[in-house]
């Protein structure tokens, strides 16, 4: 799965764009994996809850431990 979206992540934008600079492209590679894999999005995988909520559980049990 990570294959493909990095596949997708090359041929939809590394090699359809010209950056002017290093900076632009962390920007623009960012703003394509927000908003095309938004945050918030419930996932089967993750018991229907969105990643970042999974994601501050997770880091609040290693705080605690």
């Amino acid at each position: 799965m990570v294959e493909s979206f990095f596949a997708a992540l090359k041929n939809e934008i590394c090699n359809r764009t010209v950056y002017p600079s290093r900076a632009a492209s962390t920007k623009g590679i960012a703003r394509y994996i927000e908003t095309r894999y938004p945050p918030r999005g419930l996932h089967s995988s993750i018991g229907y809850r969105p990643p970042n909520e999974v994601h501050d559980a997770y880091r609040s049990e290693q705080r605690a431990a």
